[in-house]
């Protein structure tokens, strides 16, 4: 683990070279994750929900307690959260297709946000779903459900700016490792039927704050397991 910006900066770099950003990546996943973690303080829950890809239904969780090991820097949030959700996904029954971050990939200040990160680590295809835009410029996409437009750093497409709900505010979507950007955006417009954000994350938000809830009532830090089949 880094102790430093200019190591974890290097780190970053060393891993770069390692993305797969053409993919193409699964159009229709059997298993889709999300992942999100939550903070009280120095404290944090790390979650992983498993969704069948079809019915978008809950079929796994994973909760991982514990402390923060890297102060919040932007552009380096990984450092923060990957080991914890490294941990929750190696405690998952079985590999999902594809990660959906509550956050980004490719649109990263070094090309290398926390969906990049996890997927070279892991292995896994995972793309970026955040809810503002962090780096880059772009034109706000048409109203309708589905309309997009690039989102650009330094003249490079490094994501793209989706609508998922009529006239409501858009997402901004990045591939992080082994998906192609239309294959990242066909799997978001299928993972939200009904709310602007992907049911993966709204399912992996819910999880860590529950889990840090009841670590707080507790007063336990320690690493939790919840199961469920459906």
């Amino acid at each position: 683990m880094p102790r430093t910006v200019m190591e974890a900066e290097a780190v970053q770099a060393e891993l770069r070279p390692l993305l797969d950003l053409v993919g193409p990546g699964p159009r229709n996943p059997a298993r889709v994750a999300g992942v999100d973690v939550a903070y009280d303080g120095d404290r944090l829950a790390a979650a992983v929900t498993v969704l069948d890809g079809t019915t978008l239904e809950v079929v796994e969780e994973v909760a991982v307690s514990g402390r923060t090991t890297f102060d919040y820097v932007p552009g380096l949030l990984a450092f923060r959260e990957v080991p914890s959700l490294l941990e929750a996904l190696d405690r998952l029954s079985a590999a999902p297709d594809l990660v959906v971050c509550d956050g980004y990939g490719l649109a990263h200040p070094r090309r290398f946000g926390l969906a990049c990160h996890l997927g070279v680590l892991t292995g896994l295809p995972t793309i970026g779903v955040g809810k503002t835009a962090f780096v880059g410029v772009h034109t706000d996409p048409a109203t309708a459900r589905g309309s997009w437009t690039d989102l650009t750093l330094d003249g490079d497409v490094v994501g793209r700016v989706l609508r998922t709900r009529d006239g409501v505010k858009p997402v901004f979507v990045s591939v992080g490792h082994r998906v192609d950007l239309d294959t990242a955006c066909h799997n978001v417009l299928n993972l939200t039927p009904r709310h602007r954000l992907p049911e993966t994350t709204r399912a992996a938000d819910g999880l860590s704050r529950r889990t840090l809830a009841e670590n707080r009532r507790m007063g336990l830090v320690e690493s939790a397991r919840h199961d469920e089949t459906g």
